[in-house]
C-alpha cells in the first residue's frame, strides 16, 4: 500500500520554477514535497541556459583571439579542441549542480521524491510508492524540444538542445532548422568554433524582437560567416551517403542543402504527458496548462509555473512566477503576474535584450509613442573596447513614461536591468536622464538616449525666449 504524505505544498518538477517554489516554501517552515522523475535542475541546468552559455563563452574567446590583431595582439594560430570545449561545458554544469541537488533541498527540509508524478484526482498525486494529498499543488514540469512533422526527419539522426551538448566532434557543416534565439545562439557558437553553419527559417529570424534591433544581430551573424536562409520551407529530410540532405522550397523552387549534422531548434512544447491532468480537472490548450493572472489552473488547488504554463519560457520568468505563487498560496495575497515586466535576452554577439513593450506592441495597443535612441558608436567605452555595433531604443508615451526598451550591443543583457526597474516602477524618462553614471561605461548609452529625448524641447523657441529673458535679469 502506498505511503500517504500530507504536505502543505507539493511541487511537481525540479526545474527553475519548481525549485524556487520549494526553496521559498521550506524557508517559511512549510512542509514541502518535491517530485522529479529526471535530473534535478531541469532543462536550464542540464540542456539549456547553462551549457549553451558555457559553449558561447568558449566561442567568444575563439572569436576574440582571431580579432586580436586590431588591438595590436597578433595570435598566429587558433586551435579549437572541441572535446576540451565540451569538457568545459560539463564542468560548468557540475559546478552549478550542487545548488540544485537533491542533497541540498533535503537539507532545506524538502521531501524529495525521485519518480514520475500523476494526478489520481483533484486533490491527490501518486509518485512511486507515495500518495500525496497536499493543500496546494504546483506543476512545474517545464518543456521539451518541439520537433515538427517534417517528412523523412524520423529517418535521420538529428540534434536538439537536449542532445547537442553530447557531441564529441565538431560538426563539419551544421544545418539548423529554426531562426529563433536557440537556433541563432548555437549557430553563431558553432561557426566561431570552426563549423560551417546554415540556418533555415520559414518566417523572419528573431521575429518576436524589434526588427530594427534584430537586424543588427543578423548582420553580425552574417559577418561571422553564418548563412541564414529566411522565408524557406523545409520540405523533407533524407540521408544521402555520408551527409544529411535537406530539401527547401522558396518561391516555388526546390533546393537541396547538405550538411554533416542537423539541429532542430523550432521552439518548445509544454511537458504534459503522464500527469493525469484530466483526473485533476486541469484545463490545457496548445501552449500548455491554462492559468489565470495569479497562475491558478482551473483546479483552484493547483498552480502552474514555468514553461508548462504556456507563458514566457525563460528561467528568470519561472523564478518570477514562483514568487507570485508563493504570495498567493502561502500568504493569500492577490499577486498577479505581469509579463510586460519580464525582460529577455538573446545571447548572440552582439546581445539582444528586450524589456517592456516594443514599438510595434505599444502602437498595437493604440498608444502614441515617442522613440529615443543612442548608438554604441558614440560611446567612449564602446570605442575603447571595439564594440561599436548596436544601439539602444527606448519607447515612451507622450508624457515620457517609459514603456519599453531594446538594447542590441555588447553587454545588452546586463544593461537592460536598469530599464526593467524603470518600467516596473513606472518611471519617467527624466529619471534616467538625471542619474549619475560612471565614466567611461557602456551604461552611459542609456543616459544619453534619455537626455537626447529632450533635445527637441530644450532647443525650441519658447526655451530660447526664457533664456534670453533670464539673461536680461543679470
Amino acid at each position: 500500500m502506498a505511503e500517504r504524505l500530507t504536505p502543505d505544498i507539493c511541487v511537481i518538477g525540479a526545474g527553475s520554477g519548481g525549485l524556487s517554489v520549494a526553496a521559498a516554501a521550506a524557508a517559511f517552515g512549510v512542509p514541502v514535497v518535491l517530485i522529479e522523475k529526471a535530473k534535478m535542475g531541469g532543462d536550464c541546468l542540464n540542456t539549456g541556459c547553462v551549457p549553451s552559455k558555457a559553449l558561447l563563452a568558449a566561442a567568444r574567446h575563439a572569436a576574440q583571439m582571431r580579432d586580436g590583431e586590431r588591438f595590436g595582439v597578433n595570435v598566429q594560430t587558433i586551435d579549437v579542441d572541441f572535446r576540451a570545449v565540451q569538457e568545459h561545458v560539463r564542468g560548468v554544469i557540475a559546478a552549478i549542480a550542487p545548488v540544485d541537488s537533491e542533497e541540498r533541498f533535503t537539507g532545506l527540509g524538502v521531501r524529495v521524491i525521485r519518480a514520475a508524478a500523476s494526478f489520481k484526482d483533484k486533490r491527490t498525486v501518486v509518485a512511486g510508492e507515495f500518495e500525496i494529498r497536499a493543500r496546494r499543488f504546483v506543476v512545474a514540469t517545464g518543456s521539451t524540444a518541439a520537433v515538427p512533422p517534417i517528412p523523412g526527419l524520423d529517418g535521420v539522426s538529428y540534434l536538439t538542445n537536449e542532445t547537442v551538448f553530447d557531441l564529441t566532434e565538431l560538426p563539419r557543416h551544421l544545418l539548423v532548422i529554426g531562426g529563433g534565439p536557440i537556433g541563432l545562439e548555437l549557430a553563431q557558437a558553432f561557426r566561431r568554433l570552426g563549423s560551417d553553419v546554415t540556418v533555415l527559417e520559414a518566417a523572419q529570424p528573431l521575429a518576436k524582437d524589434d526588427p530594427e534591433c534584430a537586424a543588427v544581430v543578423l548582420d553580425s551573424l552574417a559577418r561571422d560567416g553564418v548563412t541564414i536562409r529566411a522565408g524557406v520551407t523545409v520540405a523533407r529530410v533524407a540521408r544521402q551517403g555520408g551527409t544529411i540532405a535537406v530539401t527547401i522550397s522558396a518561391d516555388g523552387k526546390d533546393e537541396i542543402i547538405e550538411g554533416s549534422h542537423l539541429l532542430v531548434a523550432t521552439g518548445r512544447k509544454a511537458t504534459l504527458e503522464g500527469l493525469g491532468l484530466e483526473a485533476a480537472g486541469i484545463r490545457t490548450d496548445r501552449k500548455g496548462i491554462v492559468t489565470d493572472v495569479r497562475l491558478r489552473t482551473s483546479n483552484r488547488r493547483v498552480y502552474a509555473v514555468g514553461d508548462v504554463a504556456g507563458r514566457l519560457q525563460f528561467t528568470h520568468a519561472a523564478n518570477y512566477y514562483a514568487g507570485i505563487v508563493i504570495r498567493n498560496a502561502l500568504f493569500r495575497l492577490p499577486a498577479k503576474a505581469d509579463d510586460d515586466a519580464v525582460p529577455w535576452v538573446t545571447y548572440t554577439e552582439p546581445e539582444l535584450a528586450q524589456t517592456g513593450l516594443t514599438e510595434a506592441q505599444a502602437r498595437a495597443r493604440g498608444i502614441k509613442v515617442r522613440i529615443a535612441r543612442w548608438p554604441y558608436h558614440d560611446n567612449d567605452r564602446a570605442q575603447a573596447e571595439g564594440v561599436t555595433h548596436g544601439h539602444i531604443k527606448v519607447v515612451t508615451d507622450r508624457r515620457g513614461r517609459i514603456l519599453g526598451a531594446t538594447l542590441v550591443g555588447a553587454q545588452a543583457g546586463e544593461l537592460i536591468t536598469a530599464w526593467t526597474l524603470a518600467i516596473a516602477q513606472r518611471l519617467d524618462i527624466r529619471a534616467m536622464a538625471g542619474i549619475v553614471v560612471p565614466y567611461p561605461t557602456l551604461s552611459e548609452i542609456g543616459k544619453r538616449a534619455a537626455i537626447d529625448s529632450f533635445a527637441p524641447r530644450l532647443t525650441g523657441p519658447w526655451v530660447r525666449r526664457i533664456i534670453r529673458w533670464l539673461r536680461k535679469l543679470g
